[in-house]
This record gives structure tokens, C-alpha cells and sequence, in this order.
């Protein structure tokens, strides 16, 4: 799609698309594998015309065999190439974790870094469309757990191009998370001031650099994937009663941009995190611990706050499912309630 003044405009998969595509034309040693890739595109349209352009030798669908073709890819990887290997739904990574956790992420330190895989292990993620428990979570706070992986979470197409080119070229593996309900989405986000456009030439987007997607004084909203599209309506409906929220797209989890967290939250005093995975054990604990651990230098009006899914699957029911997912409603209601909580005094 091209708006008035030219600038293209492109879905989230299609971002993703023409990223692997234009790695693949820079790089020979690009190929992809997985199931559903070639003829069909990929269940969520990632690999979407790539078969035609590049054939079967570099679009090669697989087997039902996730430890197989993980594998392969891990191979392949140590000889020199760089395969993109994607997992259906990111559900299915127990099926194949050993090759991911005991070997993709562990290999080249336990070679003496005399062996580098350059690999991408891509996957959908998140719920919101009645799949269940087995095909809807996020998990992303597993991958970012194990040394050795670096995991990547766009929540925009904009950044999917550019953190998928950086994935592909970078010669450590890559856990690369996209959410499954933003695919088709062709704006980058409601704030004003904001684009959606994806420029044709390839570019990249350093790892480690989260953005501020939309700047506030009351408190700092710290989240990815499509929460962060959650958390800025969510703003928009606290704006009218002139609550003031500052959204942070953490964009990758390793390496993690501590110092945008930090900054942000030292100027609003206050902190949501905002995340669709489990409450327990992951993404939210973390970005609370990290804030903790800088209170010599951060004051904090109130105690920090956590929404996320909590300890219990993914139901198949869509009211259930809106419930434990959390949704724009639950955003404007946690902010509310820390900024209603008492201030904190020294």
C-alpha cells in the first residue's frame, strides 16, 4: 500500500516478509525452513511469496518434526549459513527445547566461541483468538531466562523489518516473538505524531534499544508486543482526565535497555508493567526487581504495579480468555489505582 506522499504502508507480516526476503538477496547462506513456509506462506503470512522468488532449496517446508528440523537448522548454522527456522506457534518449543536450551544457546561457549551459530528461531505468540491453552500463550520470559539467546518482541511493523534484518545478520541465535493478533495490522500505533510507514530499502534496529512511543509525567507504562498498542489507548482514555502516561516498547527483552526504564521511571515516580505473559516467575518480576535495585536513586510515589495474565492457561472461552488477558479496561484501572495508592516516604 502507498499513501499520497509515497510512503508505503505495510502490514506486520508483510514487514517480516520483505525483510527475510531482502536478507535473502543480500545473503545466499539465507534460507528458511519450518512448516507451512512455502507454498501456503506461513500460517500467519511471514514467509508470504518467498517461495516463488527463491524455490524450494531455500524455502523448504518440513516435516511435523520440530526437534528435527531445529536441528538441522543448529547444523546448518555451525557450518556457516544462516537459517530461519520457525516454530508454528511458540507452544510447540517444548517439542524441541533440548535442541534450543542445550545446544542453539549453548554451543559456542562451550566450543570456546570457536563455533558461531547465526540462527533465527521465529514464532507467533500470544492469544485473543480462542485457540486455547495449547496455542496462545507468550512464554517469551523462558527464552530471555537461558544465557545465550537473544530475544526479540516487535510490536509494530516499522520495527519488524528492521529487528528481523538485524536478527538475521547477527551472528549469535535470535529467539524472534511475533504476536499473532498484530500480524495483519498496518499502523504502527494510535499516538499522534506516529507513523506506520516501512520504507523499501532494508534497514536495521540495534537490539537493546527500547523507545519511548509516547512520552509522560504522571507514570511509565513498561511493556511490548501488542500491549504496547493496549497501553497507548489506554493513555488516550487517561489523557482526558489529564492523567499523563509515559509507554515504553521494551522492543527486545536480551539485550535489555535498563536505562530507558530507569530514566523514564526516575521522572514519573510511578510504574505499570504491562505484559501478556504469566504474572509469576517473568517479564513483570524482572522489570519491578531492576527499578528495586536503583531506589537510591529513584523515589517512588507509589509501590509498583503489575498487570499480567494470571497463573492459570489460556481459556478456550472468549469471555474467559478476554478476562485473564489483559485488555485496555485493566490498563486504565491499574494506572487509576496507582495514582490513588498512597505515596511512598522515605
Amino acid at each position: 500500500m502507498t499513501t499520497e506522499n509515497n510512503t508505503r504502508i505495510l502490514s506486520m507480516a508483510q514487514a517480516i516478509s520483505e525483510a527475510i526476503g531482502q536478507e535473502m538477496e543480500r545473503d545466499p547462506n539465507v534460507f528458511v525452513m519450518g512448516e507451512d513456509i512455502g507454498k501456503y506462506g506461513g500460517v500467519f503470512s511471514a514467509t508470504a511469496g518467498l517461495l516463488d522468488r527463491f524455490g524450494k532449496e531455500r524455502i523448504m517446508d518440513t516435516p511435523i518434526s520440530e526437534t528435527g528440523f531445529m536441528g538441522a537448522a543448529i547444523g546448518a548454522a555451525a557450518e556457516g549459513l544462516r537459517p530461519i527456522a520457525e516454530l508454528m506457534f511458540v507452544d510447540f518449543f517444548g517439542v524441541c527445547f533440548d535442541q534450543i536450551y542445550n545446544h542453539l544457546a549453548k554451543n559456542t561457549y562451550m566450543a570456546g566461541g570457536n563455533i558461531r551459530l547465526p540462527a533465527v528461531v521465529m514464532t507467533g505468540i500470544g492469544g485473543g483468538y480462542n485457540d486455547a491453552a495449547q496455542h496462545s500463550q507468550c512464554l517469551y520470559s523462558i527464552f530471555a531466562h537461558v544465557p545465550g539467546l537473544k530475544v526479540v518482541v516487535p510490536s509494530n511493523a516499522y520495527d519488524a523489518k528492521g529487528l528481523m534484518a538485524e536478527a538475521i545478520r547477527d551472528d549469535n541465535p535470535v529467539v524472534y516473538l511475533y504476536h499473532k493478533g498484530i500480524m495483519g495490522l498496518s499502523w504502527m500505533s494510535y499516538f499522534e505524531g506516529s507513523t506506520t510507514f516501512v520504507p523499501e530499502d532494508a534497514y536495521t534496529i540495534p537490539f537493546g534499544k527500547a523507545k519511548v512511543v509516547r512520552e509522560g509525567s504522571d507514570i511509565t507504562i513498561v511493556t511490548l508486543s501488542q500491549m504496547v498498542q493496549k497501553s497507548i489507548l489506554a493513555a488516550e482514555k487517561l489523557a482526558a482526565d489529564g492523567i499523563s502516561a509515559e509507554i515504553i516498547d521494551l522492543r527486545t527483552l536480551v539485550p535489555l535497555d535498563k536505562e530507558t526504564i530507569l530514566k523514564s521511571v526516575a521522572k514519573t515516580g510511578r510504574l505499570l508493567v504491562a505484559d501478556e505473559d504469566y504474572l509469576s516467575f517473568g517479564l513483570s518480576g524482572e522489570i519491578a526487581a531492576i527499578v528495586s535495585e536503583h531506589l537510591d536513586t529513584i523515589r517512588l510515589k507509589s509501590p509498583v504495579r503489575r498487570l499480567a495474565v494470571p497463573d492459570v492457561p489460556i481459556p478456550f472461552s472468549r469471555p474467559l480468555e478476554q478476562f485473564v488477558i489483559p485488555q485496555v479496561d485493566n490498563i486504565v484501572s491499574a494506572v487509576r489505582a496507582q495514582l490513588d495508592s498512597q505515596t511512598i516516604t522515605a
